[in-house]
């Protein structure tokens, strides 16, 4: 959906959940900024047996002068615009509509129509507001008002951005000028009296499992900000190395993930425990999610949350196992060798960017790769976006130069930032086309389990595979090991043997 097949309608009212947070009321007032400057007079609701009390939140609204009205009626408007919620959930409350439209970065919960837009691998539903302002050609920035709420929006569905799910997030985090002392303020004003209390009441009885050195805490409905800090309270303790804190808010449950063990990442720990049920995503020690009710209950009729959670993470850590190539030989027992198809893929030169001896960092879907800048570093772009460094003696002997353009088509295309000036550049404009030679030759064979390995690249953190990936070392160097997806492997590789 684009945000002008909507300026068709005239009477416009946009509806965000009951009892909004930070990120309904973010990404609602950047809708509601947009019909205003199309020439429309939207109306920005919201309803429910509460009106707005936290102290941020009304701190929020006046500031930055949202418009945002509390109803308990409403007449039927032409359209009806649901924003960080969808209609017919339980947490918002029922108006009728001629026309209902969506937009959201939870999972799908109700039937969609041709007004949706539902991106539940974004981090917030401001994000989502804010790709699709700049698809339509607005200039957020233009109005400081309208970032900060974006900004705070975000920042506070993601837990002060620990919980961050797409590069998107992080680009409209460095892209967006805000208020800073607004943010400030609003920062200083998050947690009540209340709240504290549900913190302490969490904290003095999670459920601990010693063997696995696990925790997982409950908490009453809240923001997740409260989910983060008992998180991070819990991962303080010396005896637990990763948690998981999560709210019952009766339509779903809101997760808070931290981890501090090298082998599993909190990211890679919450997409997991969501796995089937929700989604979640983050950072490598901070990560969240959220698990829809009805699709927990259709799973697991007879088990109680805490139980699956615990259940669910114990799985998680015998379900894979690690290989670590500054410690150990990398076994090639029943490995083949493979070639590299002919086909095209991109390159792109590390001083292109940066001076010699400057941190770069590549924006990727998988996360964000840090490479330090100079002359013998370059960086490959593979068939699917997927991006990693190659010393320049390897590209020379693997790689030949061609002269056609370099395209691709991918989600995300990479971004690269200058460390040191914090310049942005789009790696697209810098990358050339390059062919593989014959003679580049690995070895390789399928996993038979999960894997992850700690490459000698990225020795710090691991490349996962799923059973049925692939394990690779290149030919005359059997600790360069790394993970190739299948798909990837079928596209760039044929057998020899």
């Amino acid at each position: 959906m684009r945000l002008k097949d909507l300026l068709k309608y005239n009477e416009i009212v946009i509806q965000c959940h009951d009892n909004p947070d930070a990120d309904a009321i973010a990404s609602g007032y950047g809708l509601y900024h947009y019909f205003v400057i199309n020439g429309k007079q939207p109306r920005f609701i919201y309803s429910g047996k509460v009106q707005i009390q936290k102290k941020n939140l009304v701190i929020m609204l006046e500031e930055l002068k949202i418009p945002l009205e509390y109803v308990t009626e409403l007449e039927t408007p032409e359209l009806l615009l649901l924003t960080d919620c969808q209609y017919g959930e339980g947490n918002v409350t029922h108006f009728e509509a001629k026309q209902v439209a969506m937009i959201d970065h939870h999972e799908v919960c109700v039937e969609e129509n041709e007004y949706t837009e539902i991106r539940s691998n974004y981090g917030s539903c401001a994000t989502v507001v804010y790709s699709m302002l700049l698809d339509e050609g607005v200039q957020v920035n233009r109005w400081i008002e309208l970032a900060t709420a974006l900004y705070y929006g975000l920042f506070m569905d993601t837990n002060s951005f620990a919980e961050i799910k797409h590069p998107f997030d992080l680009d409209m985090i460095d892209d967006l000028n805000v208020l800073d002392h607004l943010i400030t303020k609003l920062k200083n004003s998050n947690f009540s009296a209340n709240e504290m209390n549900i913190a302490g009441a969490a904290l003095q009885s999670y459920d601990y499992d010693e063997k696995e050195r696990l925790a997982i805490a409950r908490t009453e409905p809240c923001d997740p900000n409260i989910l983060g800090f008992v998180s991070d309270m819990l991962l303080q303790v010396d005896s637990i190395d990763a948690c998981v804190v999560y709210s019952d808010l009766g339509y779903g449950f809101k997760l808070s993930v931290r981890s501090c063990r090298r082998d599993a990442t909190a990211k890679d720990l919450a997409s997991y425990v969501t796995a089937g049920i929700g989604s979640g995503g983050g950072h490598k020690k901070k990560a969240g999610g959220f698990i829809v009710a009805h699709k927990f209950y259709e799973a697991y009729p007879d088990c109680d949350f805490t139980a699956c959670m615990k259940q669910r993470m114990t799985q998680y850590f015998k379900s894979y196992k690690t290989i670590d190539t500054m410690l150990e030989t990398v076994d090639m027992t029943g490995m083949k060798h493979y070639r590299k198809r002919p086909i095209t893929v991109g390159f792109a030169r590390t001083m292109d960017f940066a001076p010699e001896g400057t941190l770069i960092l590549v924006r990727t879907l998988e996360g964000d790769v840090t490479i330090l800048s100079c002359p013998n570093i370059y960086i490959m772009i593979g068939v699917e976006g997927e991006v990693y460094p190659i010393k320049r003696e390897v590209f020379e002997a693997s790689y030949q130069v061609l002269k056609e353009p370099y395209q691709i088509n991918a989600e995300y295309f990479p971004k690269v930032r200058n460390k040191r000036t914090d310049e942005t550049y789009f790696l697209g404009e810098y990358a050339r086309s390059c062919m593989n030679l014959n003679h580049n030759k690995i070895l390789a064979k399928p996993l038979t389990m999960d894997t992850k390995v700690f490459t000698k690249w990225y020795h710090d953190d691991y490349m996962f595979g799923n059973a049925g990936d692939y394990l690779v070392v290149r030919d005359d160097a059997n600790n360069d090991a790394y993970i190739v997806k299948k798909e990837i492997m079928a596209k760039t590789y044929e057998l020899l043997d």
